[in-house]
């Protein structure tokens, strides 16, 4: 009988130990995803936001209400490196449209600062027409984001709508002799876009914080 109880508590010891090991090898686990999966912020909150201030800043120019300067430096420094920067987080995030998005519109304000200084310096002879061409080539792009962003939700969907809407009247403003009229259009339209980009940023703030801010289903399922 003693040696039964003495088996029968070995036993439990040895059962015992597994659990805990067990235990200890789930924790391990556990420990080992939670830091091979690190929780990220949603980086389109300043991609946006960068893109809707400089974008507005630049339309109060066009409209002669704000000098070349503070455009620049905005360009520089919001549109462009928070931006990119923004374009590299989402990038880490897997999100390629937006990666590609934030940094293709990064590197669009960082080359028209540059514009607008080698302007002010009267360095290689940049003409209204050279900036026209520069539009143009973003306006490709953008109608290739526009489709992506057809799939996303409707708010990112008017946004680029209207960017390209936009891209088209400075083109034609810039490259049309005697329409220069058009990039008056132009900026009011762009003021919309930047609105609407602001919008959709107020989506990627607010909704974690329980405030509802629709932006509709994609247009393209």
């Amino acid at each position: 009988m003693a040696s039964h109880l003495v088996k029968r508590g070995v036993f439990e010891e040895i059962e015992d130990e597994e659990n805990d090991m067990k235990l200890f090898s789930e924790i391990q686990q556990s420990l080992a995803q939670t830091k091979s999966q690190p929780v990220f912020g949603n980086p389109a909150a300043v991609g946006l936001g960068a893109f809707g201030a400089t974008t507005i800043l630049l339309q109060l120019h066009n409209l002669g209400m704000v000098g070349t300067g503070a455009v620049m430096w905005l360009a520089f420094i919001f549109g462009g490196l928070a931006q990119f920067i923004a374009g590299l987080q989402e990038f880490r995030t897997g999100n390629s449209f937006g990666s590609a998005a934030f940094v293709t519109y990064g590197a669009f304000w960082i080359a028209l600062g540059g514009i607008f200084l080698s302007m002010q310096m009267q360095l290689f002879g940049i003409t209204g027409t050279d900036v026209g061409w520069f539009l143009v080539v973003f306006t490709g792009l953008t109608a290739i984001y526009f489709i992506g962003s057809m799939r996303q939700n409707s708010a990112l969907a008017w946004v680029f709508l209207t960017l390209l809407i936009g891209f088209i009247l400075l083109d034609i403003g810039h490259l049309v002799p005697g329409a220069e009229v058009f990039n008056k259009i132009a900026a009011v339209e762009l003021i919309g876009c930047a609105l609407i980009a602001w919008y959709t940023m107020a989506h990627v703030i607010l909704t974690p914080l329980k405030v509802k801010v629709p932006v509709g289903n994609p247009w393209l399922k």
